[in-house]
């Protein structure tokens, strides 16, 4: 199966130029034979642009998603709509299943090629250390999983990085491949460059982690958009400026991987 990963500017409080730039990647990436697409977390907000969370908070069939929904659709391709600021109340008045509570969640939601919604993921892990995450959002509670390309995938996003636990559930699952799409910021590069790797090695799986570029007031996004196999071999990585990284991902190699050197065998 073949990925790209969107590496997009991602502008504060921008919706209409954010979308924009979001559906061309998905074009591009189609015209580069991709099978499934990833965007940023939060990619059509901006995740430090939190006095916007409310203003363009919207529903799981708002409008932000119905045209990531198109352009799966419309491209044939698989796609991960990166994260939205979901309206849980509104979301919650038009049938879909919720956290408790009436505030907002940090909700990635993967389209299949027909663009039927397949995986909704709500982050788990809110994020305190100089940001208004954790004031203004609620934590998800579930895990789906959905296969695309031989590939069982699951999701999280960014801060959810740190907790390994988390991915050991999704092991649990079957999970061969889990998309993350992240708003990370400098200084943290090493921090960055050592998480996804780790959750990849210690799993045995392909982590692809797709991380937005852009300034906000306080916070610069890194870029570095990366992708490991099962054994923490870097498929492909980009720089610090906009760009989609592809790489050809092969199921078989998980399966070679675990035989050679069996460490999920030894698990107490």
């Amino acid at each position: 199966m073949k990925i790209g990963l969107g590496q997009m500017t991602v502008e504060p409080a921008a919706v209409e130029g954010n979308l924009e730039r979001a559906t061309r990647l998905v074009s591009d990436a189609a015209e580069r034979d991709v099978d499934l697409v990833a965007l940023p977390e939060l990619f059509a907000t901006g995740y430090f642009a939190f006095d916007a969370y409310a203003r363009t908070a919207q529903p799981l069939d708002g409008p932000i998603l119905a045209e990531m929904r198109g352009a799966a659709n419309e491209h044939d391709v698989a796609l991960l709509a990166g994260s939205i600021v979901e309206d849980l109340e509104a979301s919650r008045n038009r049938g879909f299943e919720t956290p408790a509570g009436s505030g907002y969640a940090n909700t990635a939601v993967l389209f299949d090629s027909d663009g039927r919604r397949q995986c909704v993921y709500r982050k788990h892990h809110l994020f305190g250390y100089g940001s208004a995450e954790q004031e203004l959002l609620e934590p998800g509670e579930r895990l789906q999983t959905t296969d695309v390309g031989g590939f069982t995938i699951g999701v999280t996003t960014c801060y959810d990085l740190r907790f390994p636990e988390l991915y050991r559930e999704l092991v649990d699952r079957a999970v061969t491949l889990v998309l993350v799409p992240s708003a990370w910021p400098y200084p943290r590069i090493e921090h960055w460059k050592l998480l996804p790797r780790a959750r990849a090695v210690e799993n045995q799986i392909y982590v692809a982690a797709v991380n937005g570029v852009g300034s906000f007031e306080e916070n610069t996004l890194l870029g570095r958009t990366s992708v490991y196999d099962p054994w923490g071999t870097t498929v492909a990585s980009a720089s610090d400026g906009p760009a989609l990284v592809t790489a050809e991902l092969d199921p078989g190699r998980i399966e070679t991987v675990r035989e050679s050197f069996p460490a999920l065998d030894d698990r107490r």
